[in-house]
């Protein structure tokens, strides 16, 4: 008798996303004329930029040729792009990180997913409450989280993120080893001052904690002040792991190329509390379970770090940018309180009442889509999340319907 993996029972209901595109179905099969403008998920709409497309073409031309092909490329990258990664996202701000610590994936969504398989099943886990439901998820299926009650799992610290706090998480009261954060934030649009996040860093160095750092939307930071990794960090190196993502900043979601940064120095503890590199396990476990990311796909992000390629990739992120200003603009008219949409595409907006009623209002009465804060963590629950992610005609469209909705 083959037994399942009984973890996978404890998740809950459906994925968020999936239960989002469940209800936009039932909707457009019940209204077929009626359009739906899609704000909730956060995918790109934006064509890829022309030195990329450009960088793709020359490299799938060289497949075409015996000469020239390529077959698997190093799992961990090809060292082209690497060293572009190393130089111009970390060496440039200051950051001691070389191109021999930076892991090419296909994804930034996988990494963070996939990392928690080096660490043991019995560790203590704190995690943001709202978040990204992978950092969670994932942790039910190893079985780290415990059984679920009243709304969370048992053995998970969550990091609550309220107006309160301005929707940073306050350090934990007690140690824990495995600490995920994420900023500029996914769902809050919330961002983190240096001396915030230096706070943390010294709390993981103080306790022998590890911290997971999501930066896929760093590329939307346009106030200097605020950190774009946290490696710029006083000691970050030791104790922080952190993911970056080609797809919110150069429109990749559907061709697929992120990459993991795993400094050498940092480490993690075994039973008997010896020392045991971080990079080298990461090394060994993507080195046993990925090809690496095809050639054509890394030779159009290494195009990002072209001067062609930063300006096309900068005007895109203002474009964005624009969007959300705009929501920020037209929902703070509307009497509602938000947090986001300046250094973030994303637009946390207190709704007031249940999200998934909210969210069901505006697909009913404006034909628009949102995301429930609910689906994101206790704490989301009177949230709805706006995605900056269409063209700006369609949000000034959405935010018309939006007004005449939230009036009748």
């Amino acid at each position: 008798m083959i037994r399942i993996n009984e973890n996978y029972l404890k998740l809950q209901a459906s994925y968020l996303f999936s239960e989002i595109a469940r209800r936009i179905s039932a909707f457009q099969e019940a209204h077929p004329d009626r359009e739906i403008i899609k704000l909730g998920i956060g995918d790109v709409t934006r064509a890829l930029p022309p030195s990329c497309i450009e960088a793709f073409h020359r490299a799938v031309d060289e497949m075409a040729e015996d000469s020239t092909f390529r077959g698997y490329g190093p799992e961990q990258g090809y060292p082209f792009l690497r060293n572009k990664i190393a130089t111009e996202d970390f060496q440039a701000r200051g950051a001691d990180i070389g191109e021999d610590e930076i892991f090419i994936s296909d994804g930034a969504k996988c990494d963070t997913g996939n990392i928690q398989e080096i660490f043991a099943t019995d560790i203590r886990i704190a995690i943001p409450d709202p978040v990204y439901p992978v950092y969670l998820d994932t942790n039910v299926m190893a079985g780290r989280t415990g059984e679920f009650h009243n709304g969370r799992y048992e053995s998970i610290v969550y990091l609550e993120s309220t107006g309160a706090n301005e929707f940073i998480p306050d350090l934990p009261r007690k140690p824990v080893d495995l600490i995920y954060l994420c900023f500029p934030n996914n769902p809050t649009g919330a961002t983190i001052t240096k001396d915030r996040l230096q706070s943390w860093v010294d709390f993981a160095r103080e306790n022998r904690s590890l911290i997971l750092y999501d930066a896929a939307y760093e590329a939307f930071i346009r106030d200097d002040s605020l950190p774009r990794t946290i490696y710029e960090i006083e000691g970050a190196r030791e104790v922080a792991i952190e993911f970056r993502s080609f797809s919110k900043t150069a429109g990749f979601t559907g061709i697929r190329c992120a990459y993991t940064v795993v400094p050498k120095n940092c480490v993690a503890y075994d039973g008997n509390g010896a020392k045991h590199s971080v990079h080298a396990l990461w090394n060994r476990r993507h080195s046993t379970k990925f090809n690496g990311v095809s050639y054509p796909v890394q030779r159009a992000a290494e195009a990002v770090y072209s001067k062609a390629g930063r300006t096309q990739v900068r005007d895109r992120i203002n474009y964005y940018l624009k969007n959300a200003g705009l929501v920020r603009q037209k929902i703070a008219a509307l009497g509602f309180e938000c947090v986001g949409g300046e250094d973030s595409p994303y637009i946390w907006i207190d709704g007031r009442t249940n999200s998934w009623e909210f969210f069901d209002m505006l697909l009913q009465k404006a034909g628009v889509v949102c995301t429930p804060g609910a689906g994101f963590g206790r704490c989301g629950e009177n949230f709805i999340r706006i995605s900056a992610f269409n063209s700006f005609e369609n949000v000034q469209k959405a935010m018309a319907r939006i007004k005449i909705a939230l009036k009748e």
